[in-house]
């Protein structure tokens, strides 16, 4: 499958596939919990961590890697005009891991998250050249620019959530994933993908557009 050369300087995509099975989507939730625990033992760190009796992962009072390194990235920017490759390249290795699962669980895709292959999903981000294309001093207020955005995708997460309660049904009736659904949800992800790239990961100073395409 043919996918477009998205401009801006990260891109999210998914490949289609219209019929689903209907076992891993009536149990996808359990299927998915051995690797959401491995997820959350990847990215926290912090005081107290430990398993309760369920099996799930309890953290009290930590912190994320994500937090680290946004906060390491943008002091090297500020300070060193730099963007070590290595930071760059593990943000976005974890970001496509977390797109794999995230995929999974809004029944975007019916294979297991694989820990190295990229699968169906696309995740990509440009890597920068921080003294041509980065400002040393935004970073200190992206996160703040992006507060429209969060606003919108609130409520766009939440209809995204409803879209997949109703993808669930049509797949365990029909056995199909609706192309409108599919498009409306991948969309929502693209729009946080553009978002996070530019107020968090911190590889491009351009606002993100408005837009789920």
């Amino acid at each position: 499958m043919a996918l477009l050369k998205d401009t801006y300087p990260a891109r999210f995509d998914v490949e289609y596939v219209e019929e689903h099975d209907r076992k891993t989507t009536l149990f996808r939730i359990f299927w998915s919990a051995p690797i959401l625990i491995i997820l959350a033992l990847l990215t926290s760190f912090g005081s107290e961590n430990g398993i309760n009796e369920a099996g799930k992962q309890v953290s009290a009072n930590g912190g994320s890697i994500a937090l680290g390194l946004f906060v390491a990235t943008a002091l090297m920017i500020l300070f060193r005009q730099r963007y070590p490759r290595w930071w760059f390249d593990f943000s976005v290795e974890l970001n496509r891991f977390s797109a794999r699962i995230g995929s999974y669980l809004l029944l975007l895709t019916d294979r297991y998250p694989s820990t190295t292959e990229k699968q169906a999903i696309h995740l990509d981000f440009d890597y920068p050249n921080v003294e041509k294309d980065l400002n040393r001093w935004l970073p200190l207020v992206k996160w703040f620019l992006a507060i429209p955005h969060y606003v919108i995708l609130f409520v766009l997460i939440i209809a995204a959530l409803g879209s997949t309660i109703l993808a669930w049904f049509s797949v365990m009736l029909t056995g199909r994933y609706p192309k409108s659904l599919f498009d409306f949800v991948v969309g929502v992800g693209r729009w946080c993908t553009r978002v996070e790239a530019y107020a968090f990961i911190l590889v491009t100073d351009e606002y993100p557009p408005f837009s789920l395409k």
